[in-house]
């Protein structure tokens, strides 16, 4: 609408001008409502539904500042600069001074000078051939007396090791399952940058090994998982020899253990957790966590997450009424994460007994008028069942009130499957269940992938107790 049209309008009279305001909030609603169901979110993208959660209003706000004012890239004026840390001198293979004789302005006599430190530039780089090859010769004898050959016997770790060390054994795991690398990349690899041949159905066997090197580890955190006091649980898709399976996760504060099952059913929950869990299990809203909950009098948390993205299609929905029952909701929910994060401002008797305020405004919300809708009454249903189940985290120290840190722990799963084509045995599930286990797991503990596989590669080939998982490593000194 240009002016001339505009003052038209107005010259028409107000009841032409009223109706064409109206037709025009209408439209401007109708491309607000486009934009929001355009916009990314756990329901139409990979995000996960804890990307879902509304921060509070100091960080909205911060957030919007931030937007204004955008910052120039690069380091920023007033900040610490970071350089990357020298290496050690004993980490260093070689010392090259380089050296003036005279001064490269003038040409004038210099004079060294020992108290000032000299300008380090430190390059890394390949040594002609970064692998050792090395022959172990069992040698042969002839005895007289029984007419045959026999041989020096080698040692039954070499034996078991077999082509690869645990070293490089090491590597075409943390290749393999931390760096998502496939088989046939792993084969060029050795061939182009190290000039060995290796084929692919060596490297699974490497791989098998390695698995059954991790079996005594992984049988260790099992049996710790059941007496844990708070685990958090999620599952993803598993291609399987062109089947579906699902590959589960149950996360401590400490580390995840990963179990692949053909089902998504609370058969696996048990399987893992056992009948006898007397902990909380922190989950979604799934049928087999409720389940679970019901046969085996356990205490959920359900996820607060995925409550917000199921109260937010609510609000997206046609039903004037079931637009404002939503609504309702999603800010008492607001409120309660409000609370949430401004945590450091009140003492702890403080805190918790304002959740409990929020706690019981929120279920009023949910469980008092509400429309006739089935989003609405399914929702209402679910919070008369088990609404106390979102509360969990109020009264149980170390539980989050979302199912974020699962959705973390799993999250490397998911890329990897986008880069893989799954397992084909049950040799190969086995396999990601114990690598998957051990990747997920030196993540959360600090520590060093590659080095726990070696050791355990080294303790499989010597015939010594498996590493554990189950102690964080010791701080440095």
């Amino acid at each position: 609408m240009n002016r001339s049209t505009a003052e038209r309008l107005y010259q028409a009279g107000m009841e032409p001008t009223v109706t064409k305001l109206l037709e025009l909030d209408a439209r401007v609603d109708e491309l607000n409502d486009r934009i929001d169901k355009l916009s990314k979110n756990s329901s139409n993208s990979s995000k996960p539904p804890s990307s879902d959660i509304v921060k509070n209003k100091k960080q909205t706000r911060a957030s919007r500042r931030r937007e204004k004012k955008r910052r120039a890239k690069g380091g920023q004026p007033g900040h610490t600069r970071h350089e990357r840390e020298l290496f050690l001198p004993d980490e260093v293979n070689n010392l090259i001074p380089h050296e003036l004789s005279t001064c490269p302005d003038c040409g004038g006599v210099l004079e060294k000078r020992e108290d000032v430190p000299p300008r380090i530039v430190e390059q890394v780089k390949f040594i002609e051939n970064p692998l050792e090859i090395t022959h172990h010769q069992g040698l042969a004898y002839w005895c007289e007396h029984c007419k045959k050959y026999h041989y020096a016997p080698i040692p039954e770790a070499v034996q078991r090791a077999g082509l690869l060390d645990a070293d490089v054994s090491a590597m075409v795991c943390w290749l393999k399952y931390a760096g998502s690398v496939s088989l046939s990349k792993i084969q060029r690899l050795f061939r182009d940058v190290y000039g060995i041949k290796v084929s692919r159905g060596y490297l699974c066997k490497v791989i098998n090994k390695g698995a059954q090197a991790l079996e005594q580890t992984y049988n260790e955190m099992l049996r710790a998982l059941q007496k844990e006091r708070v685990v958090n649980a999620d599952e993803t898709g598993h291609k399987n020899n062109g089947g579906r399976h699902w590959t589960w996760v149950f996360r401590t504060s400490l580390y995840a253990l990963f179990k692949i099952s053909p089902f998504r059913a609370s058969g696996v929950i048990i399987d893992v957790l056992g009948k006898e869990f007397n902990g909380v299990l922190g989950c979604d809203c799934y049928s087999s966590y409720i389940k679970y909950m019901k046969d085996f009098d356990v205490v959920l948390q359900l996820c607060l997450a995925h409550l917000i993205r199921d109260v937010k299609a609510m609000v997206d929905c046609h039903d004037t009424e079931v637009r404002k029952y939503g609504t309702r909701i999603l800010d008492e929910l607001k409120n309660l994460f409000h609370v949430i994060h401004s945590k450091e401002e009140m003492s702890s008797d403080m805190f918790v007994t304002v959740l409990e305020r929020c706690k019981e405004s929120v279920i009023r919300a949910a469980t008092k008028h509400v429309p006739a809708h089935r989003l609405a009454r399914n929702m209402a249903n679910r919070f008369r069942k088990h609404g106390e189940a979102y509360f969990t985290f109020i009264t149980t120290p170390g539980m989050e009130p979302t199912n974020n840190c699962a959705e973390q722990a799993i999250r490397f799963v998911v890329m990897y499957r986008h880069s893989s084509q799954g397992t084909r045995s049950e040799k190969g599930i086995i396999a990601c269940e114990r690598f998957f286990t051990v990747v997920a797991s030196c993540l959360l503990q600090g520590r060093s992938v590659y080095e726990f596989i070696k050791e355990a590669f080294r303790c499989y080939f010597e015939g010594l107790p498996a590493p554990s998982l189950l102690h964080a490593p010791a701080a440095p000194p």
